[in-house]
Parts: C-alpha cells; structure tokens; sequence
C-alpha cells in the first residue's frame, strides 16, 4: 500500500492555488515590524506579561492563522481500552507506562521475529506514523463524549446490515473498503498507523486541507456574518461531503454533510453530519474537535478532539497503488474460498 515516499510533489498544492483566489502560501502576520529590544521589566510587570493570553498570528485578511504542516499522531487511542474504564486521565506516570507498552504491542519489527505473527506485520516500523506519546491531557481516548470514551452503540438497521455485509466474500473492488482501493482516508481527521500529516493553506473566502493519506485536498468555502451559503442539493455527495466553514471567534466551524455513505467510519452511513472545530492554542499547536451525528446509524452523537502539532516536515506523495497487490490477492482468495466450499459441498453430496 502507500507510504511516505521522498518525492516532493506540488501539483495538488498548484491547484489549490487556482481555485482559492487569494494568495495561500506564504501569508505572514499582518505585522512584521521589528521591536526594540526590551529593558527590565519589573516583578509585577512580568507576572502580568505571563498572564497575558495568547493571541494567534493572523493572515493579510484578518483570519486566524493556521497554515503550515500539522501531524495527529498518537499512542493515545479512539476509543478507551476496557482495562481503562471509569479513568478519564492518565497520571504523568501511568502514561508513560502505557506508552511503552503499547509500542512493544504495536511494533510490526518486533512481532515478524515471532512465528506465529500474522500478516498484519506487512510493515515493518520504518513506515509507521504512530507517534510515540500520549498528546495533550493525557486522557485515555480521544472520545470526550460520551463520558465513557466509547462510540455509542449502532442502530438495530445499522447492525443488521453490517452483518449480512460480513458474512459474504466481496464480489469485486467496489466491497472493499476505499482506503484498500486508494480512495479516500475519509473524516473525521483522526490517527491512522501511518501518513498522519495535514497542511492548511488560506486565502480570501476559502480554507484548503490538504491530507497526506490517499493525497486528498479538502476545499472548505467560508461564510461570512451575513452571506451563510447552504450546502449543496441532498443529490450532490462526495466522498469527503459537502464543507461549509465560518469564523466563530479565532475558531474555524466546518459543517460537513452529503457524504456519499462509502467510507463506513465506524459504521457512519450517508447520513452523516460531522462538525469539526479548530482552534490555534499556542505557535505549535491546533486542538481539533468533532461530533459525529449520524441517526441512522448511531444511537446518539459521539465528540472527540485530538491536538495537532506543527511539523517541519513536508506533504509527500502517497503512492497508494504502488506495488500494490491487496485487491488482487484479496480477490483471488475470496475467490478460491468459494471455489473450495463448493467443491466441499460436492464432495458432502457424494
């Protein structure tokens, strides 16, 4: 499958750049004045000047300024492990305990020198983005809500068709899931083993994200106070939805519906309606939110947020079909699978 091959690639980024109008790379602070060099400062004066609140840097039109390369790797998990249940946080120490737990239990390296490894050991650690801590406050799963740090139940509906769905061997590329068939890594924007790496570009009227997995560029139309632009017609979906953004305060809203119902987050159907919020915390850092609400499909909405740290490194290619032989191979084994039931089958009636 992909991985983070060294071969720069701009051309998604140039068309980024034709269809936002304003220009989107490069944008400083509006204010770039150089400061003297400050004398000394008082106690009282300085404990005032630590207290005072961070304030993002902002783009030539006002705009909170979020563009640069952000990395959500984690070792914190979505969902919170049942031997974790009732805890909320960890301590400073018991994070570091999971974190090296959980590296030895996820080292592919590792696991190929066992020779009951499966094939999930595919990789081997050199192309893994798993991050190497707990981020933020040490919580125990990304899922703030429900309290319990778990995705609520599915629907009945939702239940029964995944089960019909699974009990049968898939007739072709379009059963299998597109992050097998280099589509789409799908929202919300959460850790995945690898390739965990975003860049945000602005310009007038328009926020671009570009994810580094299956190399798709979300382009998000913002609202102004007065001019909310509706989503498109219910007839009009995407794989990635159908974004609307707005400013509230130095936060970016994106409502996202009109999902095409193909990337089955967790159970998510075409119904989806996903919120997500950003917000710049400090130089280094975007804490992301979402609540996924979908009523077809979950029992009630379910919120997560994870941090998203600036990075120095850059958005490569993602070579999705790259010596890729999954569908083929998986193909091929569904279908001797059948063939091998039908010739037991045979030999049963014989």
């Amino acid at each position: 499958m992909s991985h983070r091959f060294l071969t720069g690639a701009t051309a998604a980024l140039i068309s980024l750049a034709v269809l936002i109008p304003a220009r989107i790379t490069g944008q400083a602070p509006s204010s770039t004045a150089k400061k003297s060099a400050p004398g000394p400062k008082s106690a009282a004066a300085q404990k005032g000047a630590a207290a005072k609140p961070w304030t993002p840097p902002r783009t030539p039109d006002g705009q909170p300024d979020f563009q640069g390369i952000w990395a959500i790797a984690t070792l914190t998990p979505l969902e919170r492990p049942a031997e974790l249940a009732g805890k909320e946080f960890f301590t400073e120490q018991e994070a570091a305990e999971y974190e090296n737990r959980m590296l030895q239990q996820v080292n592919t390296d590792r696991r190929s020198q066992d020779s009951t490894a499966d094939l999930r050991g595919n990789y081997n650690e050199f192309w893994r983005d798993r991050g190497s801590s707990i981020v933020g406050s040490r919580r125990t799963s990304l899922i703030v809500d429900p309290p319990d740090g778990k995705i609520p139940p599915l629907t009945p509906e939702t239940r029964k068709r995944r089960a019909g769905r699974a009990g049968g061997l898939p007739a072709g590329p379009e059963d299998l899931a597109l992050r097998i068939r280099c589509i789409s890594r799908g929202l919300p924007m959460v850790p995945t083993p690898n390739n965990n790496f975003f860049e945000i570009v602005q310009g007038a009227g328009n926020v671009a994200i570009l994810q580094e997995m299956m190399y798709e560029a979300r382009i998000i139309p913002l609202s102004g106070p007065l001019d909310a632009r509706p989503h498109s017609a219910p007839s009009v979906r995407g794989y990635m939805g159908d974004a609307r953004g707005r400013w509230e305060g130095d936060t970016l809203v994106i409502d996202t519906t009109n999902f095409i119902g193909k990337n089955d987050f967790y159970g998510a159907d075409e119904n989806l309606h996903l919120t997500e919020r950003l917000t710049r915390t400090d130089e280094n850092t975007i804490l992301y939110k979402f609540t996924v609400d979908d009523p077809t499909a979950f029992t009630k909405p379910w919120s997560g947020e994870i941090p998203m740290r600036k990075s120095q490194e850059g958005i490569f290619d993602y070579e999705c079909h790259e010596g890729n032989y999954s569908i083929v191979n998986i193909l091929s084994g569904a279908r001797a699978a059948e063939k091998a039931a039908e010739q037991a089958a045979q030999q049963g009636q014989k």
